[in-house]
């Protein structure tokens, strides 16, 4: 089983055409069930086109008539890409994976306003997308580092994510869902949201959470997890060897009169009974040694 995305899930590229829209939906494409997933592209401009064989749509609205698509995945210019959003949104569709970095704050403010009452679940801005290991992936994430198996992974950071996943190959350790939130101050799933999922989700036995310093979702989520998670959690912060005032590599990474430090965070971690490390090369190693050392293929 899996979170948000797996082999029947029908996918819907938004900016197709351009250069990182087609590199990363080929890529996709050759992964796991990627071919049977990914079932159109859209470009207002493009319509009746074709991509590898992909048709491309005028809009969403008509690409999900015509295919069945629930799910798209967002590579258009910072410019129009909570345009894009609104688009998916409006269209009815069920998750939009927004990859774009750079976009406006005033623009997804006003988008996320308009999201409010719908039905959509926003991934991104500017994040790595998300997989289900030997199934599907939806992202600019590497495919080969990840392989199936019961351990959720959600991470602000692509390449801390990627790193926590990598860390899991020595224990044969493999993953049901890897989910990139993106750090941009204004987005859509937190930490919150996905942890309720891999708690709600039978098959993940345990998950590994990377947060940043900068905002109190860390803190937030951890809370949540003391009253309510019934799996073990191994967290880590980026950030705790940088200066307090130091930008990281995401806009919503930033420490304010000395709030969301990495030790503050890793502080409040702790007490809430979350298995944290201070050592990035140790959150593979950490986790192995608290989960059983079954990992059979699923059914």
């Amino acid at each position: 089983m899996s979170i948000l995305v797996n082999k029947h899930t029908r996918v819907i590229t938004q900016g197709i055409t351009g250069r990182a829209g087609r590199i990363h939906t080929a890529a996709c494409r050759a992964y796991g069930n990627g071919r049977q997933c990914f079932v159109a592209g859209v470009n207002p401009n493009k319509p009746g086109a074709s991509v590898d064989g992909i048709p491309v749509f005028a809009t969403v609205r008509e690409a999900r008539a015509e295919t069945g698509a629930t799910v798209s995945v967002i590579y258009v210019p910072p410019a129009s890409a909570a345009a894009a959003i609104d688009e998916a949104v409006d269209a009815g569709l069920e998750l939009v994976v927004c990859i774009t970095e750079g976009i406006p704050v005033r623009d997804m403010i006003r988008t996320r306003r308009r999201m409010e009452g719908s039905g959509t679940v926003l991934l991104g801005p500017n994040c790595p997308g998300l997989i289900t290991p030997e199934e599907i992936k939806i992202g600019i994430m590497p495919g080969d580092i990840h392989q199936r198996g019961r351990i959720g992974v959600v991470s602000r950071s692509g390449a801390l994510g990627y790193e926590a996943v990598n860390q899991l190959h020595p224990f044969g350790i493999g993953q049901s869902t890897v989910v990139g939130i993106g750090g941009d101050p204004i987005g859509g799933l937190r930490y919150l949201d996905v942890l309720r999922m891999f708690n709600d989700d039978p098959l993940t036995d345990a998950v590994i959470m990377v947060g940043e310093i900068g905002g109190d979702a860390e803190e937030t989520c951890a809370r949540w997890i003391k009253e309510h998670m019934r799996k073990p959690v191994v967290g880590f912060i980026a950030g705790a060897t940088a200066p307090p005032d130091r930008r990281m590599g995401h806009a919503g990474a930033i420490v304010s009169d000395g709030q969301g430090t990495a030790e503050e965070k890793l502080a409040v971690m702790e007490a809430c009974g979350i298995h944290v490390t201070r050592n990035p090369a140790e959150m593979g190693r950490l986790l192995a040694s608290l989960v059983a050392p079954d990992y059979l293929p699923f059914d």
